[in-house]
């Protein structure tokens, strides 16, 4: 089931991202504005397009955030790889999304201060 879903949502995600996707969608809300006349701008008719865009916006959340976290889990994947290479990086980096918001804040800091000793000597 995991898989099957993760199969869709990818593919989901590729299609709804294309121009054509967009292009679909743009010609099927002209498509609705022009029909307003010929519906005497209804509440039915005006129901058919939120209720639609409603449905899909629901059902897209869910598969944008599968995309994401997909993604963001692939490149901590590859940032580790990365550090595990690297021979005087912090190995305890590797899992620095584990980390509370404090160790983040102070890790930041120190990485700030580096950068500043390194601006200052880049100057002189």
């Amino acid at each position: 089931m995991h898989e099957v879903f993760r199969r869709i949502a990818h593919k989901t995600a590729e299609l709804v991202g294309s121009s054509w996707a967009f292009m679909l969608a743009f010609l099927l809300v002209v498509v609705w504005a022009l029909t307003g006349p010929w519906f005497d701008y209804s509440n039915t008719w005006q129901l058919v397009i939120n209720t639609g865009t409603t449905i899909l916006t629901f059902l897209m959340v869910f598969l944008i955030q599968n995309t994401q976290n997909r993604d963001s889990h692939a490149v901590h994947l590859k940032l580790d790889e990365l550090i595990k290479a690297i021979g005087p990086a912090r190995n305890k980096l590797i899992d620095i999304e584990e980390m509370e918001d404090s160790e983040l804040e102070m890790l930041e800091a120190e990485f700030r201060k580096f950068r500043e000793l390194k601006d200052r000597r880049d100057r002189n």
